[in-house]
């Protein structure tokens, strides 16, 4: 009985002592590096979802910045 009292009182001072992390910075619109189109380089548009070998990125739209919450529902 001893021995698992000295166990949780050993758990409660060691996650009393330790450091909390710090939160990261939240990723800014800037920070995003996308692949932009080049003069003479072909283009076309895509509607959907397809694999393609040379990608690049016209324009982009819908970006969050609000987060994303899931929501539970009731049955």
């Amino acid at each position: 009985m001893g021995l698992f009292l000295v166990l949780i009182v050993s758990v409660f001072i060691m996650s009393a002592l330790t450091p909390k992390p710090p939160q990261p910075k939240p990723t800014a619109f800037e920070d995003i590096d996308f692949p932009q189109a080049e003069e003479g380089t072909a283009q076309s548009a895509v509607f959907g979802q397809v694999w393609s070998k040379g990608w690049m990125v016209l324009t982009v739209g819908n970006y969050r910045t609000r987060p994303i919450v899931k929501k539970a529902g009731k049955k």
